[in-house]
């Protein structure tokens, strides 16, 4: 049996240590060795067992391939991002200036070039500022607005957002007080103007964006709301800045600004395209209560966050906006081409239409007409667990690879995936 330290000083196992740690490279060491003891390996392999067995990073966190047909799906990170906003993330990884100004050696705002690029994007905004997620927004307004005070809400919008947290939960642990109106299906104007009083912090409506309610119903919209005389929070949820002509019913943050919105709050990492993060815009003043209140230093986003959302900003379009844009005949040509060299390969694949979603709580009920590759439904756990992972879904008992969300670049490697899972 090599010795241990032999083992380790293999140049393969060498190169590894730097890449994962020198303590994963040893357990799987120790591992094989503990094969070879077993019978299970020759002596001989054991280095080329605990190379085989180490990751390729150093983070648990590996790429994957949506083809889901679901465009913004949570599981799978939401919105990638793009060419531009991934470079400036690995410009910035290292030391920057994101709180110095080079021209003068003194410290500046942070963030500055993002924050021009966020109030560039959205004009009608008076101000504007970043936490971390959608969810911090929110927390933050409550907090700096209505701590001790009441928030209206209508009941037909105190929805649960992910892994089971629900809107109430997050705005009551502010330490405010819900002042429900309406009913789950109807809510009128009256119903806020006879909850509007001196104990209101402000009036919140809210994007139920991950359901949709139909029939005998009611709600009051923002125009309406910024007659009451108290500030109106509009959470718009998607991350959508204007108007989408794809996404009529899709609310938007410069339509809810021009509309009388006080603030608007949506996330960064839906259909705007960039990282997760939660964008706050409206009037000058609330947003400076918000950005000086002690919490958001506690819910400020870190120099990467800054870069990525810049180059969202300011290099349109991203990969969403692309496939948002994508035509379905597109998609189903890419697929046809696809299948076509797999059945050249004895694969049992076809080209098909396909609907897809918008997902990540936007667009709820909106199908996006996309095109996919069909394959027996067995090799969805086998490219699920592949090396390079690609996550499709069952659907009529077959395996569909929605190409909606998947680059043109990604398609030979949905063949290579595909191949190696037969095999």
């Amino acid at each position: 049996m090599p010795r241990t330290d032999e083992v380790l000083a293999d140049p393969r196992l060498v190169e590894a240590a730097g890449r994962v740690g020198r303590p994963a490279v040893k357990q799987a060491v120790v591992a094989a060795q503990g094969r070879a003891r077993a019978g299970e390996i020759d002596q001989s392999a054991v280095a080329d067992e605990a190379v085989a067995a180490l990751p390729v990073r150093g983070a648990s966190l590996g790429p994957v391939v949506n083809a889901t047909g679901v465009l913004l799906h949570t599981n799978l990170g939401r919105a990638p991002l793009s060419a531009a906003a991934t470079e400036a993330v690995v410009a910035a990884a290292g030391p920057t200036d994101v709180e110095l100004d080079l021209a003068t050696g003194r410290r500046s705002g942070r963030g500055l070039g993002m924050l021009a690029a966020l109030a560039a994007a959205v004009p009608d905004a008076e101000a504007v500022h970043v936490v971390n997620n959608g969810a911090a927004a929110l927390v933050l307004a409550a907090t700096a607005l209505a701590m001790g005070r009441e928030i209206v809400v209508s009941r037909g919008e105190l929805v649960e957002i992910g892994d089971g947290f629900r809107l109430p939960d997050l705005l009551t642990s502010t330490g405010a007080t819900l002042r429900e109106v309406g009913t789950t299906n109807r809510t009128a104007l009256a119903d806020y103007t006879a909850a509007v009083g001196e104990s209101t912090g402000f009036v919140l409506k809210v994007h139920p964006s991950n359901f949709v309610v139909t029939g005998f119903t009611a709600d009051v919209p923002v125009a309406e709301l910024a007659t009451l005389g108290v500030p109106v929070v509009a959470d718009v949820g998607s991350g959508l800045l204007t108007p989408h002509p794809l996404l009529p019913a899709e609310p938007d943050a410069a339509s809810a600004l021009r509309a009388g919105a006080d603030l608007v709050i949506a996330s960064g990492d839906k259909l705007l395209g960039g990282p997760q993060c939660g964008l706050i815009l409206g009037r000058a003043d609330l947003v400076h209560r918000l950005r000086r209140h002690p919490m958001a230093r506690a819910l400020r986003v870190g120099k990467l966050t800054l870069a990525a959302l810049e180059a969202t900003l300011r290099v349109p379009p991203t990969p969403t906006a692309r496939a948002l844009e994508a035509r379905q005949e597109d998609l189903l040509a890419r697929a046809d081409r696809i299948a076509s060299s797999l059945r050249d390969r004895g694969i049992d694949a076809v080209a098909t239409t396909s609907p897809a979603t918008v997902g990540g709580g936007g667009a709820p009920g909106v199908t996006l007409e996309s095109a996919a590759v069909r394959l027996p439904e067995s090799y969805v756990e086998r490219l699920r667990l592949g090396t390079r992972p690609v996550v499709g879904r069952v659907a009529g008992g077959a395996c569909l690879l929605d190409l909606l969300a998947v680059p043109e670049s990604a398609d030979e490697s949905i063949v290579d995936a595909v191949v190696a899972a037969t095999g």
